[in-house]
């Protein structure tokens, strides 16, 4: 006759393995829980004036910004620059990743009641010249989602990147801050625009140089729009 096995004693140097396995769990998901919030907190105060995008199109716009992935790299233009000879001078250039899709998503959210408030207010075009409004449609199709879902942030994530690079002028960059999450809660929401700056960079492949031409070629396709009269004439 088989005896009973006897029962096993849990030891409490297991059971207070396993619980302390436990907190760095909850603790995550703790912290997953308050940057949803705080993300939210963003959305709803960047699309809290007329005529707003729903705060649910905008989370999963973001979200897919979050996870997209590039699907293949553009190819080199090979062009021939000058012959010496019996030698040929040759530069490679980038492809532009521009889309016709790019271009409609920047010209419909150029109807947006808060960019249209905020170009106004720019009278003297330091962060928002036809160059730099150019780089808005190329960096758009370097993060390669799909026309329909770019939102108002996502326009002035571009056009931040954007002055970045060419101006980098701490008191102009602000004014996005102020028009886009509101003067009052800019101060606590800035730093969550700024993340998600990180994240459109990322999603750009980390490319953020536009040549001059490539603006000119972007103005272009559309020569007799008001946005491309928008030309810096002098420092005030």
């Amino acid at each position: 006759m088989e005896g009973k096995a006897a029962p096993r004693n849990r030891s409490p140097l297991a059971s207070s393995s396993a619980s302390s396995e436990a907190v760095p769990e909850r603790r995550a998901r703790r912290m997953r829980g308050r940057k949803r919030r705080r993300l939210m907190d963003v959305t709803a105060a960047a699309q809290g004036s007329s005529v707003p995008a729903s705060n649910s199109a905008t989370l999963e716009a973001v979200s897919q910004l979050r996870s997209w992935k590039k699907r293949g790299q553009k190819r080199n233009i090979w062009t021939v620059n000058h012959v010496e000879g019996m030698k040929l001078r040759m530069n490679k250039r980038r492809r532009p990743s521009y889309r016709p899709e790019d271009q409609e998503a920047f010209y419909r959210l150029l109807e947006d009641p808060v960019i249209q408030s905020f170009l106004e207010a720019d009278i003297f075009l330091k962060v928002s010249d036809k160059y730099l409004l150019s780089m808005v449609v190329e960096y758009f199709g370097r993060v390669g989602l799909p026309g329909h879902l770019y939102n108002r942030i996502h326009f002035f994530l571009a056009l931040y990147i954007a002055s970045d690079m060419e101006e980098d002028n701490p008191t102009s960059k602000r004014s996005i801050f102020q028009f886009l999450l509101g003067r009052e809660h800019w101060p606590e929401l800035y730093k969550e625009f700024l993340k998600l700056k990180v994240e459109f960079f990322h999603a750009m492949g980390h490319r953020a140089w536009v040549t001059p031409e490539l603006c000119e070629e972007i103005q272009a396709q559309n020569p007799h729009h008001w946005v491309w009269s928008r030309e810096r004439q002098c420092a005030p």
